[in-house]
């Protein structure tokens, strides 16, 4: 992974510590979705909400309704957790997302834990 990534999902975790500091575990998905963007917009990345995230079926685009999280510097896909434990299943829908948007680096971060770092996964694609 480049140094500038490196930097920037270290930007992206911090954000999501000081979140994970101010509200604590036990909210839903969404209150962690829209405090991590206003955290991130505050410290200057760009951040685009609810990414609409179509599928490419027998060279169609189709609007099946799966949207990404958040979507920080057209670069990093994060999808965001509040459930008691991440299951493979999660890692894997981190995956399929960071496939169908091209996109070469995933966080994947429960807020349900009480370290966040425990609660974080990061996945890089090598195209």
């Amino acid at each position: 992974m480049k140094a500038e990534d490196e930097e920037l999902t270290r930007r992206i975790i911090g954000a999501a510590i000081e979140v994970h500091r101010a509200l604590g575990p036990g909210l839903l998905e969404s209150a962690y979705e829209v405090c991590l963007q206003h955290e991130l917009v505050r410290a200057g990345l760009a951040v685009l909400r609810q990414v609409e995230l179509p599928i490419r079926y027998e060279d169609v685009m189709l609007d099946a309704g799966y949207r990404l999280d958040l979507l920080v510097e057209d670069r990093v896909v994060i999808e965001l957790k509040a459930v008691e434990k991440v299951l493979p299943i999660h890692e894997a829908q981190l995956i399929t997302y960071l496939k169908l948007s091209g996109h070469p680096i995933g966080l994947l971060i429960n807020f349900n834990v009480t370290k966040l770092v425990d609660g974080v996964t990061r996945r890089v694609m090598n195209y």
